[in-house]
């Protein structure tokens, strides 16, 4: 089970939105499962990531990939976003030759993940969904609000905070992209998407 499954968006904004992580179990192969991780994360950050980070760590809106890969221990796990579908095929490629022993999960599209993994020359052993949100969903934010919200699945990224970031733009202190890195920063994991939040985020501005 993944906190990255909540995802909200239409089909063609989730096309540039794909997370890869990587875990370990203790009693199965935590032990020494720091240097895997580490490798995870150099692989991936050879295909041009739009953010990385560890849930200890933070990302690198934050910190440097280089302070991220040094700190990289036996107790946390290793994250990576990016924003186009081959870049997410090749490290799948990469981490199959690799062979790491650890536990590698990809939110994303259903079928564009599996078409990736059948590429690489697997197919993939499980799949899971979210139900998304039921109750009282009026009393939740508007839709764009909750695009940008679920893409930090610990919810780091408060409501108020994007709705602030979109009205600071509106009165043009802010462009997209620094809102984008703004709202980035409290996602410890890394898997805040800040090429799509920059979309979302102009979006939002336009509509008002």
């Amino acid at each position: 089970m993944t906190n990255t499954l909540h995802r909200q968006g239409s089909r063609e904004s989730l096309q540039g939105d794909y997370v890869i992580f990587a875990t370990s179990a203790a009693g199965y192969n935590k032990e020494g499962s720091g240097e895997k991780k580490r490798e995870f994360l150099r692989i991936a950050l050879r295909h041009r990531p739009v953010n990385v980070g560890s849930v200890t760590q933070g990302n690198i809106q934050t910190k440097s990939a280089e302070e991220i890969l040094e700190a990289m221990d036996d107790d946390t796990g290793a994250a990576a976003v990016f924003a186009d579908i081959d870049s997410l095929g090749a490290v799948i490629a990469e981490l199959v030759s690799a062979d790491l022993g650890i536990s590698i999960t990809v939110s994303g599209l259903l079928d564009e993940v599996q078409s990736c993994c059948q590429r690489a020359g697997f197919s993939r052993h499980s799949v899971e969904h979210s139900l998304r949100i039921r109750g009282r969903t009026e009393l939740l934010p508007r839709r764009a609000v909750m695009e940008l919200h679920t893409m930090c699945g610990h919810g780091m990224v408060s409501f108020n905070f994007i709705q602030k970031m979109i009205d600071s733009m509106k009165l043009g202190r802010l462009t997209a992209a620094e809102a984008a890195r703004y709202l980035a920063k409290p996602c410890e994991c890394g898997v805040f998407n800040t090429l799509r939040a920059e979309k979302l985020l102009e979006e939002a501005r336009r509509l008002g």
